[in-house]
């Protein structure tokens, strides 16, 4: 437990700040998973979407300052990737 005022007081602005940042970073996370499937199954104007729609969740997520823009430009960046890969193979046939 904390001895100082100054340390219950950093406790409950830590615990303010996880409560706020929680949900945010839980959407990206979201995001991000469906992006990822998206491109799995193949269907390229979904995965576009979807990619689109988790780049700007963490976009949103830096403008809040919960992540660190780097954090979010590289994962901006796998995704992407991950997406122009997907696009370029052969349809998948079941």
């Amino acid at each position: 437990m904390a001895n100082t005022k100054s340390a219950l007081k950093a406790i409950r602005v830590s615990e303010r700040r996880r409560r706020r940042n929680q949900p945010i970073r839980s959407g990206v996370k979201t995001a991000i998973r469906k992006a990822r499937q998206a491109i799995a199954t193949g269907n390229i104007e979904a995965a576009t979407a979807a990619t689109i729609a988790a780049a700007s969740k963490l976009d949103k997520a830096v403008s809040k300052g919960v992540l660190h823009w780097r954090n979010a430009a590289r994962r901006k960046s796998r995704l992407m990737r991950k997406l122009n890969q997907a696009s370029k193979a052969p349809p998948i046939t079941a």
